[in-house]
């Protein structure tokens, strides 16, 4: 009898167990309910129009997941590349309950690319974001917009036009200064390099040849390597080769310049420096100790917004988010839950 009321009790144990975690097992449930969502027939992926001064054009988006207080935009780098390289989002934001959607910018992958240089321009790629926002209905109530790299650069110019909008920003490897940038290139990385290298590099960039595939071969393996991604190159990631596959050079080399030693087209005197304590939305700044930005410029950003955050990735470079994975989710997404739950 005793031993038949001890697995009664263990009986009634489990179950009462069982019932109480109840609210916690039927919140993956609700994470994937796609009801009422007019994007279900697609999986989540919605075309939306935009219009700009060269008339209509149609950007492609796609959100995962569902969770009414957290909505990420993640605005990709290049200009021109690609939302590909953000698929390792894929292997935690959905365990922490973060609805988000990849976007391709005007000229970039799935997303129409018209042959129109005037559309390269800054405070267009803003007014796209906001067009964007607004056709899936994110807002201040649920709106984070997160930036890496270009993305960055993007995500800052929208914050300091459209904040009224977000609920938080996230600028992630990228410095508020393309000046700054430059600097550090010219006096830090490039004298760290392998000189014989960087002159090989340095005349292939003054006869124009940034096409061959030696200036490759020689960024590939004296900076890439080291500043980029942090890993040998048959071990990148498929995501990331195939953004890297993708880049729009009629975006890219406007816009950031042909060479990759730092930049030089339409963004070289770009620097909102000064505007950054106007930001007043919770921020995360994220910096990597071998990023091709320097971290102490990163982290200025969140010392300088009203309410700041910095993470440090010290393994990581530009891609922290691959070769400083661990490190780099887990502080995003603590962010993230932390100004859902008011306590930032």
């Amino acid at each position: 009898m005793h031993s038949r009321l001890r697995l009664l009790l263990l009986s009634i144990t489990v179950a009462l167990g069982c019932s109480m975690m109840s609210p916690v097992s039927a919140a993956p449930a609700a994470y994937l309910d796609s009801s009422g969502r007019d994007d279900v027939l697609a999986g989540g992926v919605k075309m939306i129009t935009i219009q700009t001064p060269k008339g209509a054009f149609r950007v492609w988006t796609k959100r995962v997941g569902n969770n009414p207080t957290i909505k990420v935009l993640l605005l990709h780098g290049g200009p021109g590349a690609t939302m590909q390289h953000f698929e390792a989002f894929d292997s935690y934001f959905p365990n922490a309950g973060i609805e988000y959607y990849y976007y391709d910018q005007l000229g970039s992958a799935y997303s129409d690319q018209p042959d129109q240089p005037s559309l390269w321009d800054l405070p267009r790629f803003v007014d796209e974001v906001e067009q964007v926002r607004k056709a899936l209905k994110l807002d201040k109530s649920n709106f984070y917009l997160y930036g890496q790299s270009w993305g960055g650069i993007l995500a800052l110019e929208y914050a300091l036009k459209y904040q009224q909008n977000l609920k938080a920003l996230v600028i992630s490897n990228m410095v508020a200064s393309i000046p700054a940038y430059n600097r550090y290139a010219s006096t830090v990385l490039m004298p760290a390099m392998d000189q014989k290298a960087l002159a090989e590099i340095k005349n292939l960039e003054a006869k124009g040849q940034y096409d061959d595939p030696r200036y490759e071969e020689l960024l590939m393996g004296h900076f890439y390597v080291d500043h980029i991604l942090r890993m040998p190159q048959d071990q990148w990631p498929d995501p990331v080769l195939r953004a890297f596959n993708k880049i729009n050079k009629k975006i890219y080399v406007p816009m950031q310049g042909p060479s990759e030693m730092g930049a030089s087209g339409k963004l070289a005197d770009w620097d909102r420096t000064a505007e950054l304590p106007k930001i007043t939305v919770p921020t995360l700044a994220i910096g990597a100790r071998y990023d091709t930005m320097e971290p102490a410029q990163m982290e200025r950003i969140a010392k300088s917004v009203k309410k700041g955050r910095y993470l440090y990735c010290p393994k990581g470079s530009h891609l922290a988010i691959y070769d400083d994975q661990q490190v780099y989710m887990a502080g995003l997404t603590q962010f993230i839950l932390d100004v859902n739950a008011g306590r930032f």
